[in-house]
């Protein structure tokens, strides 16, 4: 039986590194330490095996520090880091990476830049190209206005996996796919292109939202992009501002409605093994 892998959550510690989105008001839930410690028992009473750490920083010191906790905690599958797309040293970043087995894939926060534009720089997609020359699968954090360059990276680079997480944030508190639903349609076009079914509660209405309100959005993704690009990600402990750990689980599986097992398999576990070749 296939492994259960959640494709998607953090780690960070106060003072390691700088987490100025965690002052906001609204963060105040989230804006403690969250470690593997914490992590641990949540994934073991959920069902789920093995996990992804993604990046949360612009900086290669915290690819060293999660690739040693990743020695330190074997459940850790897979570490999607950072490396400088735009630097003259990136084949030099990804390579020194690549040393680590458990380094698995690249992202950069591009929801943040002031360049709606920036992941089509010249110099940003010079670095994508040496993601795509050594094999590296590369995150997209996008808003929905960022979506429309997904379909364009996926042409210009058809041997780089990509995967759109949290589905680039569609607005599910408004019940819209204005914007969205054609630019997501058209990357699934594109056979490179997968998809994280993760940071959706974060997009409904945090005190209200039922799996319901997701359910629209997942059935898209599932039928264009099918269980063989489609992964679970929990989006922990960002998902902690609307939901439980337990509870994003549960709302995905009641979103994807009467799939087969084998289908549910895939989603949460295999394609992610797959996607990002973790060793499990």
């Amino acid at each position: 039986m296939t492994s259960t892998i959640d494709a998607h959550h953090h780690f960070w510690e106060r003072g390691r590194f700088k987490y100025e989105w965690l002052d906001a008001p609204a963060c105040k839930p989230i804006s403690g330490n969250f470690l593997p410690e914490d992590l641990a028992p949540l994934i073991k009473k959920a069902g789920v095996d093995k996990t992804v750490f993604v990046q949360t920083q612009h900086d290669l010191e915290e690819n060293r520090w999660v690739l040693g906790l990743a020695k330190k905690h074997e459940w850790i599958a897979g570490v999607v880091g950072w490396v400088g797309l735009k630097s003259a040293h990136c084949e030099e970043q990804v390579l020194e990476l690549k040393a680590d087995p458990k380094f698995v894939g690249v992202r950069h926060i591009v929801q943040d830049e002031e360049d709606d534009d920036f992941i089509v720089q010249p110099g940003v997609l010079a670095g994508l190209k040496v993601l795509e020359k050594h094999g590296v699968p590369y995150d997209l954090l996008f808003y929905v206005k960022h979506l429309k360059h997904a379909e364009t990276l996926a042409a210009k680079f058809p041997n780089l996996k990509m995967v759109i997480d949290h589905l680039a944030k569609p607005k599910i508190k408004d019940r819209s796919t204005e914007g969205w639903k054609d630019a997501f349609v058209a990357a699934s076009k594109h056979p490179n292109v997968f998809c994280k079914l993760s940071g959706m509660v974060t997009e409904a209405d945090w005190k209200k939202w039922t799996a319901a309100d997701l359910k629209p959005y997942v059935q898209l993704a599932l039928e264009k992009y099918g269980p063989d690009r489609l992964m679970f990600g929990s989006d922990w402990p960002v998902c902690l501002l609307a939901a439980s750990y337990e509870r994003v689980v549960e709302a995905l599986k009641e979103a994807l409605g009467p799939i087969t097992a084998a289908e549910r398999e895939k989603i949460f576990g295999g394609t992610a093994i797959k996607f990002y070749g973790l060793k499990v």
